[in-house]
């Protein structure tokens, strides 16, 4: 028996928080560990091989908590080394990879849609429609407490 999808009753809003949820990627898109590679230049490919062609899990240091938690290698690398490399987001990207994009460079620190659209010089009203509907993209999601 398939079980009936679960529908939020609350209704993001321009102060609500949104971030990747990478659990939630990596649950509906078999291809995203794809994607995140492709985000990689070839001399970071190079350096972290062993890092990121698995299913890697390593140590990472909460620099606000000083907990420790696991997480995915390639993830890790991805947004502490190829986020800050030059050209990563350029003025062309398309806008969900953007708003991906900006996210990583972030941290993928929780910012609200008005934090997302003064960083990308985008409209808040547009990017809350295109992240508060039905579809979500790239595990892009709203944190509601």
């Amino acid at each position: 028996m398939v079980e009936p999808r679960k529908l939020s009753i609350v209704k993001p809003t321009l102060d609500t928080p949104f971030h990747i949820d990478f659990d939630w990627w990596r649950d509906h898109d078999r291809e995203w560990r794809v994607h995140l590679r492709g985000l990689l230049s070839p001399e970071i490919q190079e350096k972290y091989a062993d890092i990121i062609n698995g299913d890697e899990l390593i140590d990472w240091v909460d620099p606000e908590t000083a907990e420790i938690q696991q997480v995915d290698g390639l993830q890790h690398v991805v947004i502490t080394h190829s986020a800050h490399e030059e050209g990563f987001l350029d003025p062309h990207t398309a806008l969900v990879e953007a708003v991906f994009r900006f996210l990583l460079i972030n941290g993928n620190t929780p910012m609200t849609v008005v934090e997302l659209g003064e960083g990308l010089n985008r409209d808040p009203k547009h990017l809350l429609r295109l992240l508060s509907g039905v579809r979500v993209y790239r595990g892009i999601r709203p944190i509601i407490v």
